[in-house]
């Protein structure tokens, strides 16, 4: 028999959580450049690079031997801070689709709430979806493009391939909330029986 896989990680100072939180600070970096510098360039560049890096911390993670319990937590709630800021922006500031926009943000409300009430219920964690990193992936990519659908020779190509990107996107972040009803159902039943049996 050949020797086991080391065990997770359970640092807080590690390589993927130091790039999470890197990604984390260029939240408030993005909002300084699209209001208070008035950059919308800059601002969408800056987006482009975070929505290119969002699996960096994962890859990291696992190549590295250096997944930790804090990590699994810290890497979707950057993402959702992430997303939410950048979709409350966006709609403030006029870039992105009404529908677009407002769909995110009433997934990311429903999904951070139901993920608060199962904590709160005793629910064991329940692991991130690949449908849920593809669709916020695929979102990521079309906020910056709606960004750059601005009067111009690039206007309506940016707007065009951002539409690309923003209904698939959409569609993979639903389907992975619906898939989560199934699982928090198991979730919280294990979470009980866990508290049960100690």
């Amino acid at each position: 028999m050949g020797p086991s896989p080391p065990p997770p990680t359970r640092g807080i100072l590690t390589i993927p959580n130091l790039v999470t939180l890197v990604r984390l600070g260029c939240v408030p970096v993005f909002c300084w450049l699209l209001f208070g510098h008035h950059d919308r360039t800059a601002a969408a560049w800056l987006l482009a690079a975070l929505g290119c890096t969002d699996w960096v911390d994962g890859y990291l993670a696992r190549h590295l031997d250096q997944v930790s319990e804090l990590g699994k937590v810290l890497d979707p709630t950057a993402d959702r801070i992430l997303l939410g800021t950048v979709v409350i922006s966006l709609l403030i500031d006029g870039s992105v689709p009404a529908v677009v926009g407002w769909g995110v943000l009433v997934r990311e409300v429903l999904v951070s709430g139901a993920v608060l009430a199962l904590a709160a219920a005793g629910a064991r964690r329940i692991d991130v979806q690949w449908a849920g990193k593809a669709g916020t992936l695929s979102l990521m990519v079309a906020f910056p493009l709606f960004m750059m659908g601005t009067p111009g020779p690039w206007g309506r190509p940016s707007l065009a391939i951002a539409w690309c990107f923003a209904v698939p996107g959409l569609v993979l972040a639903w389907y992975a909330a619906a898939t989560y009803v199934p699982m928090a159902r198991r979730a919280l039943a294990e979470g009980r029986k866990a508290r049960l049996a100690g």
